[in-house]
């Protein structure tokens, strides 16, 4: 079996094809893959289809760039640092994006049957929610559940009168994206994925993909991760690519590294209200740098120190968390 490759981001990010199904490791503004985020964006990739357990940041800059032509997903906001997604909010009204709005437990068990090989998974979950109205049906209603997409299901899901105890239950359908995502704390240099604090739902969304980027603060050897292999999170037969990239999560947080940057996403939310607004921030810091590097130059040393994690309690000591 290939060893996965060990690339830059630019390269990585370059093997992923308009129109390609995309979701993501890490969760709402924790160990998002933002530099590849931002390189998707300078790349102009199009017409891509998210499919993840919970939007964030990221997603809302991928919308706002016009690189997504669908989004299925429960949520996409910026938690305390600015609630809801405005870019995909503003799209949706317009109706410049397509949109299949999940139950949470949902759309992670359409990703999950992906993960173990199965066509779906049953649920009673959410039953009788109106997510399940036909009239919701937004990618069906656009008549783009005849078959010609593959990642595109012929039922939203399936209402199934199971025979055991003759009751009602809902069928989901397996997702199986063409990439994930996903950045983490360290990576051997076969692949070993070792994921340091809350590791969400990465293992289903990695599992689930045909293809795996993984973005990482180091690249190290394997026996350093093998003299502990029970902290490690998934093998290396599963990823494809390889980007040692520090900081490649900012301005989300990464456990034990550095915190959030809660002042740039909340100043990215205030910005990007409008088209307007967003196509002018998104020409000052992705448009306007070269690359992740000159990124985190015009961060500054100081703002990214402010943020670093005491790597004794794997979080800053001194930053101010806000008060009521």
């Amino acid at each position: 079996m290939a060893r996965p490759k060990i690339v830059s981001l630019t390269e990585a990010i370059a093997q992923i094809k308009d129109g390609d199904m995309l979701t993501f490791g890490g969760f709402t503004v924790w160990r998002r893959p933002m530099a590849a985020i931002y390189e998707l964006i300078r790349q102009k990739k199009r017409n891509l289809h998210l499919v993840e357990v919970n939007g964030g940041t990221h997603d809302d800059m991928l919308v706002g760039a016009g690189c997504v032509g669908i989004w299925e997903s429960s949520w996409c906001g910026h938690e305390l640092y600015g609630k809801f997604g405005s870019n995909l909010a503003r799209r949706i009204e317009n109706g410049e994006i397509l949109y299949e709005d999940w139950p949470h437990i949902h759309i992670l068990n359409r990703l999950t049957a992906g993960a173990k090989g199965l066509p779906f998974l049953p649920s009673y979950s959410a039953m009788g929610c109106d997510m399940f109205n036909p009239e919701n049906d937004n990618l069906g209603k656009a008549g783009l559940r005849d078959g010609s997409n593959p990642h595109i299901n012929k039922y939203k899901y399936i209402a199934y009168k199971e025979p055991f105890t003759d009751s009602e239950i809902i069928l989901v359908p397996a997702a199986n994206p063409d990439w994930c995502i996903t950045h983490v704390q360290k990576v051997g240099v076969e692949g070993s994925v070792r994921v340091e604090g809350l590791k969400f739902s990465d293992q289903e969304v990695i599992k689930a993909s045909k293809h795996n980027i993984i973005i990482a603060e180091q690249v190290v050897s394997e026996e350093y991760l093998r003299d502990e292999p029970t902290h490690n999170m998934l093998p290396g037969y599963l990823v494809d690519y390889i980007v040692e990239l520090p900081w490649g999560a900012h301005p989300t947080g990464l456990y034990g590294v550095h915190e959030p940057d809660g002042e740039f996403i909340s100043n990215f939310f205030k910005a990007t209200r409008t088209q307007e607004g967003f196509d002018k921030w998104a020409d000052e810091w992705i448009f306007g740098v070269k690359d992740f590097h000159e990124y985190l130059s015009k961060l500054g040393t100081d703002r990214l120190k402010s943020l670093e994690a005491d790597p004794s309690l794997g979080y800053s000591s001194t930053m101010k968390r806000g008060s009521r």
